[in-house]
């Protein structure tokens, strides 16, 4: 499939580079799964197209502030660095900028060494595995020195970052924020339960797949990178029992929907696991474990496009995203949402 398939033209003026003064105010865009028909909501309205029953499931990953500045202690010239994914012990693989001349042996500097960062493997596309070195919890050193890794297309600056927390993220450990939960707040989570609607939780942290383009033409030829989830047993009970009684799962996000969804195509139910997934969702696929989405406005030409491409298709989601660009939504991480129903 031709990856040309899945562009569509977004004015740049149409990306949102803050979030909104308040989380669930954002717009909200209703896609009929299966006619494509179309209704303009805001976020607040979203408890509106659950039943008593449904099971709402989030992913609570928590962002790490990974992205650091230094320098490389044999030239002192500077470098930044982008914590990606924890491989073992200390060892971590990271984005570089620049990379090429960071080497096997080669040490960074952070915070005037209170991270030495040492090169001991390249990979491909600016990647390295690092080993790091430092006095106490990592956890505060990058609480202490790092910043919020904000993609590449927002410019302006994060006074708050919890702003790019979900209100719910607990599990520490992801390179991006889960966007599409980013709408919720605590009192719409409240009204969700007070309606019957059942709230469950997965963690998947999200790593280099949100940062890499596709680069092939034709999309059978990508491969997905690895990333960490995990379900615990409360939740695929929860999972297994709203199926059985005939009720929905209407999965939070991208990064839900491939947790969820490696689980039942190896099981055709659910179960409590944790592992690496690489699955690489696109129109074709059958989906077992969800019956709803929510989701914000991608990248056009990206996995993600292709993703929800699949869940309805690809002609419904390229009219809704043109219908979006004309009714002049906010795209991309504090924009606006989808629900795809």
């Amino acid at each position: 499939m031709d990856i040309e398939a899945f562009d569509y033209h977004l004015p740049e003026s149409l990306i949102a580079q803050t979030p909104l003064k308040n989380r669930d105010e954002s717009r909200l865009l209703i896609l009929g799964r299966q006619s494509g028909n179309i209704e303009h909501k805001h976020f607040k309205d979203v408890v509106n197209y659950f039943n008593e029953g449904d099971t709402l499931v989030l992913n609570d990953t928590r962002v790490m502030p990974a992205r650091l500045f230094g320098m490389k202690e044999e030239t002192g010239a500077k470098v930044e660095m982008l914590m990606l994914t924890q491989i073992e012990g200390n060892d971590w693989e990271v984005l570089l900028k620049p990379a090429k001349r960071i080497k096997i042996g080669n040490k960074l500097s952070f915070g005037e060494g209170k991270i030495i960062a040492e090169c001991i493997e390249e990979l491909e596309q600016g990647g390295r595995i690092m080993r790091l070195h430092y006095d106490g919890i990592l956890q505060e050193r990058l609480d202490e020195l790092g910043e919020m890794p904000l993609p590449p297309y927002i410019k302006e600056r994060l006074d708050d970052q919890e702003r790019y927390q979900t209100v719910y993220a607990k599990a520490t450990g992801s390179a991006a924020a889960p966007t599409a939960g980013l709408h919720f707040t605590d009192e719409l989570l409240e009204r969700i339960r007070a309606k019957g609607i059942n709230i469950a939780f997965i963690t998947l942290h999200v790593g280099l797949g949100t940062f890499r383009p596709v680069s092939v033409d034709n999309i059978d030829e990508h491969e997905m990178h690895s990333e960490y989830y995990q379900m615990d047993e409360a939740t695929a009970e929860l999972l297994n029992r709203t199926r059985a009684n005939g009720n929905r799962i209407i999965s939070v996000g991208t990064t839900s929907t491939r947790t969820l969804e490696t689980i039942m195509q190896s099981n055709d139910h659910f179960i409590a696991k944790s592992g690496w997934t690489d699955i690489f969702i696109y129109p074709g696929f059958k989906f077992k474990a969800i019956d709803g989405l929510i989701t914000n406005f991608h990248l056009p030409k990206s996995t993600l496009v292709m993703l929800v491409s699949a869940f309805s298709s690809r002609d419904y989601i390229i009219n809704a995203y043109n219908q979006a660009v004309a009714s002049e939504y906010r795209f991309f991480s504090f924009g606006d949402a989808m629900l795809i129903i």
